[in-house]
């Protein structure tokens, strides 16, 4: 049987969006070096640095939300195009502007713009594909953002070598391409197939759905989520740091261990995702939070390379199984014309656990232990793994 076999049966307009991802994603490098250009080119300190991040994150956390009911009432195809080229100008901008107070102004902005694309993302593929084909989308589109970041790190690091500014000119101008694409493909959604009878019909559904702070299941799973995300994150924080300083490993070679992770998600997510599609999405999360509290938590043991490398490959099947799993259970919680505003909360658990996550694992180690680091990180697993178990079963199942 072949493994890739349910990627035949996704829509076209998911594939066209998992394209224009590739492209944006090809061209990221800004970010993952903006540390280095803030402290190099800029003349900050490694503090302030951080900071510029720290606004990057939050604008991300306030925005996602707001930025999800934009997508509801404009659509999310016209969110992600103005999203995509917006935020390569800005980028170029970027490029030329040296006052520290105006760099955090302008990244905040960044971040408003450039992470209006994950829930009008989520959303689009949400709306686009039936149930049983949610999780292996997500993971087509996962695919995608795990291939571009593969190829945009790679170049930064080169283009950095021979100007900081390069990497705005090339991250700004693959932005802009990627929503030029989405123009020029003119995909043809679901929703614009619609009439207007049926828009109504949905209008008036969203309105008796009422606020989403009164849907306790969709609050209960966001709450869930945040334990288990907080030790995925470590991948950031905690686990660079004890790898290359408690146990004296080069950061070449945790650049390889690393890359161990990218490679499974690229080559066993899709079809491992494919395999589950009929699976409850309870059970798949529960399983991909104890495969990433067993992972980390196995850390503890950690002797050798090898030993190490096993732990990855364990905590990055809980990743590959908990990423899809978790985004198709928003899509399910949802009411249909309101996907953007709940992949907006759901995003923001993210981006709470990535502001929080990696500088808790740091402060952890730093302080007591790779110990106490680890066997926390396998008790927060736990947590969310009993958690999801505790998620009402006939929720799961499509509208």
């Amino acid at each position: 049987m072949n493994p890739w076999r349910g990627l035949k049966n996704i829509p076209h307009s998911v594939w066209m969006l998992a394209l224009a991802t590739l492209i944006n994603r090809s061209g990221t490098m800004v970010l993952p070096f903006l540390v280095i250009y803030m402290t190099r080119k800029i003349g900050v300190s490694i503090a302030l640095a951080g900071l510029v991040l720290s606004f990057y994150g939050a604008g991300a956390l306030v925005t996602a939300p707001f930025v999800g009911r934009l997508s509801d009432k404009f659509g999310s195809l016209k969110v992600m195009k103005i999203s995509l080229i917006a935020t390569g100008f800005l980028l170029i901008l970027y490029s030329f502007i040296t006052n520290f107070i105006v760099i955090l102004g302008v990244t905040l902005i960044w971040a408003v713009i450039s992470e209006a694309f994950r829930p009008a993302n989520l959303s689009l593929i949400s709306d686009e594909t039936e149930s049983g084909q949610r999780k292996t989308a997500f993971a087509l589109n996962r695919l995608a953002i795990n291939l571009g970041m593969s190829i945009g790190p790679v170049i930064g690091g080169f283009l950095a070598g021979v100007n900081f500014s390069l990497l705005f000119y090339v991250n700004g101008t693959m932005s802009i391409l990627a929503g030029i694409f989405l123009i020029v493909s003119n995909i043809e959604t679901k929703k614009r197939a619609l009439n207007k009878k049926d828009d109504s019909k949905k209008i008036d559904s969203v309105k008796k759905s009422g606020s989403i702070f009164k849907n306790k299941t969709f609050l209960f799973f966001m709450f869930a989520l945040i334990p288990v995300e907080l030790v995925f994150f470590q991948f950031l924080g905690g686990l660079p740091l004890y790898i290359m300083q408690n146990l004296k490993i080069p950061a070449s070679t945790f650049g390889i261990l690393m890359a161990v992770n990218t490679v499974l998600i690229i080559i066993v997510e899709v079809p491992l995702n494919n395999a589950m599609s009929n699976w409850d999405d309870r059970k798949s999360l529960a399983l991909g939070a104890l495969l990433c509290a067993i992972g980390y938590g196995a850390m503890i043991f950690s002797q050798n390379i090898m030993f190490i490398t096993l732990t990855i490959v364990v905590w990055t099947f809980g990743e590959m199984i908990f990423f899809p799993s978790s985004a198709s259970y928003t899509a399910i919680l949802s009411p249909e014309n309101r996907r953007g505003e709940y992949m907006g909360y759901f995003q923001m658990t993210f981006s709470f656990s990535l502001m929080i996550g990696p500088w808790l694992g740091a402060l952890t180690l730093d302080h007591f232990g790779h110990i106490i680091l680890w066997s926390g990180a396998f008790v927060l697993g736990l947590i969310s793994t009993l958690l999801f178990l505790f998620l009402s079963k006939k929720t799961i199942s499509p509208h």
